[in-house]
C-alpha cells in the first residue's frame, strides 16, 4: 500500500463528560480530530501509510495536536505552524430523543490562512498514492479552497487516486464562493466518490429519490457528468433514535449493484466521526479486497466506530474483520 495524503483542518472538540449539557457541568473532556485526520489516522491504524497535510497553532495547543497525530503513526512532514489559534468545536453528546448539538468555533483557526504558497505539493505527494478530501476543507476559505484544488490537480496529473466525500454543510460557506461551483471543479479531478443521492443531488441540481433505482440512474448520471468517476459508495444511517442506529451501505461500480446487511447498533457511545470512519475503511478495503468487500468492511468499521469516545475510529483490522465473520455479541475476549 503506498502513501495516503489527507489534507484538512485539524479541530479540539470539547464535551462536557457523559450525555451532560454545558450548564450542567464545569468538568469537560477534549479530543483532537478533524474530517480528514480522522480517516488518516484510522487507515494508520489498520497498517496504512498516511500522511496528513493542514496547518496548526504554533503552542503549546498545536505542539499537542501534533504529537497526538504522530503517536498513531501518521507523517506530519507537511504540517505548517501558524500564528492563530487552533480550531475548536464544542459538542453536547445526546441521547435517546435528545439530539446532540455542536457549536463551532474555526473562522479565524490556524487552517483558515492556508494557502497555495504554505504546501509543497511536489513534496508531499512523492510517495502517494492516494489522495482524500472532503467538501468540508474547501468550505472553509478561499485559500483553503485553491489549496486543496491545486494538490488535486498535480495528484492526477501523477496518476494518483483521488477519493471524494463532498459533505455540504451550508453554514460553514463564508466566503464569496458558490459551494455547488467549487465542488464540481474539484470533483473533475476525483475517481471514488463516497456520498449518496443527497450529495449527487446538490452537484447535479437533481432531484433522485432514496430508493436503489434512483441511486443507480443518480450514480450513472454522476458518472456521465464527471468521467474521472469510477465507483460510487454510499453509507446510510437509520436512525431510531439518537442511540440506536443501523447501519449498511451500497455501491455502483459502473456495471454492478451491491448492497450490505443492516448492522445494529444499540447503544451509541460517540456518533462523531463514523462517516470518516466509513471513508477510511472504503480507502482501505479497496487496496486490499474487492469492491463489495471494501465495502462491507467500510459499514462494519464505521458500525464499529460507534463504540469509541472520541473523533478516531481506534479499530484495528482484526476487529473490523471479526464483525464481519459475524462476530457482533460483544463477548469477553480472554
Amino acid at each position: 500500500m503506498g502513501q495516503i495524503i489527507t489534507f484538512g483542518e485539524v479541530l479540539l472538540r470539547i464535551s462536557p463528560r457523559g450525555n451532560k449539557k454545558f450548564i450542567q457541568s464545569n468538568i469537560v473532556e477534549f479530543y483532537f480530530g478533524g474530517t480528514e485526520l480522522n480517516v488518516g489516522i484510522s487507515i494508520s491504524n489498520f497498517g496504512g501509510n498516511v500522511k496528513h497535510i493542514s496547518a496548526v497553532s504554533d503552542d503549546f495547543i498545536g505542539e499537542t495536536a501534533m504529537a497526538y497525530i504522530r503517536k498513531f503513526g501518521v507523517d506530519t512532514s507537511s504540517i505548517t505552524l501558524s500564528k492563530r489559534p487552533l480550531g475548536v468545536y464544542f459538542l453536547e453528546v445526546g441521547a435517546v430523543i435528545r439530539p446532540s448539538m455542536i457549536s463551532y468555533n474555526r473562522s479565524h483557526s490556524a487552517f483558515s490562512e492556508i494557502e497555495p504558497t504554505k504546501v509543497n505539493w511536489e513534496n508531499a505527494l512523492e510517495n502517494g498514492e492516494w489522495v482524500h478530501w472532503t467538501g468540508i476543507t474547501p468550505a472553509l476559505s478561499k485559500g483553503a479552497f485553491e489549496t486543496l484544488k491545486e494538490g488535486l490537480k498535480l495528484a492526477r496529473q501523477k496518476g494518483l487516486a483521488v477519493s471524494a466525500d463532498p459533505t455540504y454543510r451550508s453554514g460553514l460557506w463564508k466566503y464569496e464562493q458558490d459551494p455547488k461551483e467549487a465542488l464540481t471543479e474539484l470533483l473533475h479531478y476525483s475517481t471514488i466518490f463516497i456520498g449518496g443521492v443527497n450529495e449527487i443531488n446538490e452537484v447535479l441540481g437533481t432531484n433522485f429519490g432514496y430508493d436503489n433505482d434512483d441511486f443507480i440512474e443518480a450514480s450513472k448520471q454522476l458518472m456521465k457528468a464527471f468521467p474521472t468517476i469510477e465507483k460510487v459508495f454510499d453509507k446510510i444511517r437509520t436512525s431510531l433514535n439518537s442511540s440506536w442506529h443501523k447501519i449498511r451501505a451500497r455501491m455502483w461500480n459502473g456495471t454492478d449493484f451491491r448492497e450490505t446487511e443492516d448492522l445494529d447498533i444499540t447503544h451509541v457511545v460517540d456518533r462523531i466521526g463514523t462517516g470518516d470512519a466509513f471513508a477510511a475503511g472504503l480507502i482501505y478495503g479497496l487496496q486490499k479486497y474487492d469492491d463489495y468487500k471494501a465495502m462491507e468492511f467500510a459499514s462494519a468499521a464505521c458500525a464499529l466506530k460507534h463504540t469509541y469516545e472520541g473523533d478516531v475510529n481506534l479499530a484495528t483490522v482484526k476487529e473490523v474483520t471479526n464483525i464481519l465473520g459475524g462476530n457482533i455479541t460483544g463477548r469477553l475476549v480472554r
